[in-house]
């Protein structure tokens, strides 16, 4: 068997990814022999590798990009590496409908941070969160299997506390005035628990900022209870002060412009 009729069963079979070990042995070749065969079709754009050793079949209608989505091969490549993980921040905003802005890479959360994949004109852009596996997540069925996505809620909390990972605060603003529509007040309180109390903090502020006071409004007992300290709207800000809101503990030391 030669590499090219590997691919070629393995896309039969609905299977879209493999190692370059299987491919080693299921080719039955001398390795080098192999990789060199893996190289030509590399070459030839019917395969590529987003990460060493790990390679994708690219269909002809994905050729253009280099690579094939990342929607279709994350949830494989977690499972090679052993980890939870979950679509988050922008990404998952724009999934489920509020994509005011489209992400530039497809942002993915896991335990630790990994280098930035790139794979022809395919980017994944990897995040932290040490407790990921305790947030509730959606599953959606793709082309080529099921991929995780952070539910709304979870979604709207860490993009305020990852604003960095989410074009600033003013992005953040304008995509939560979207997203609060398909967010439920019983789901947001229950992330709420898992995540840190300044979250919601700042997180309450900015939906009441955008106009969406009955979704807020919900954090509100939780804020009151759970918040021992003021924390600002913006972390390390380069103008110090700034106005309190006692309603969320919050010292508003920036402002915020959500676009139009």
């Amino acid at each position: 068997m030669r590499a090219s009729e590997y691919i070629r069963d393995l896309a039969a079979s609905g299977t879209y990814h493999f190692s370059t070990t299987e491919a080693i042995r299921a080719i039955e070749g001398n390795p080098p022999a192999v990789r060199a065969q893996l190289r030509r079709l590399k070459q030839q754009q019917m395969i590529a590798e987003p990460v060493r050793s790990f390679h994708v079949i690219v269909p002809p209608e994905h050729r253009r990009l280099g690579c094939l989505p990342a929607e279709h091969f994350i949830d494989q490549l977690a499972r090679v590496w052993d980890e939870p993980y979950y679509v988050c921040l922008l990404s998952a905003a724009e999934r489920h409908g509020a994509a005011h802005q489209r992400p530039q890479a497809t942002q993915v959360m896991m335990r630790k941070n990994r280098k930035t994949i790139e794979c022809g004109m395919v980017r994944v852009e990897f995040i932290a969160r040490g407790d990921l596996d305790r947030m509730p997540v959606t599953e959606i069925n793709t082309p080529r299997g099921v991929l995780r996505y952070s539910t709304p809620e979870v979604t709207a909390l860490e993009l305020v506390g990852y604003p960095g990972h989410a074009g600033g605060l003013n992005n953040v603003a304008t995509v939560l005035a979207e997203l609060s529509e398909e967010m439920t007040v019983d789901e947001l309180l229950e992330a709420a628990k898992l995540c840190p109390v300044s979250w919601s903090q700042r997180l309450g502020h900015l939906l009441e900022f955008v106009g969406q006071e009955d979704i807020a409004a919900a954090l509100g007992p939780f804020v009151v209870e759970n918040a021992r300290n003021y924390t600002p709207l913006r972390r390390a800000a380069e103008i110090p002060g700034g106005q309190r809101d006692p309603r969320w503990k919050l010292i508003v030391n920036v402002e915020v412009e959500p676009d139009e």
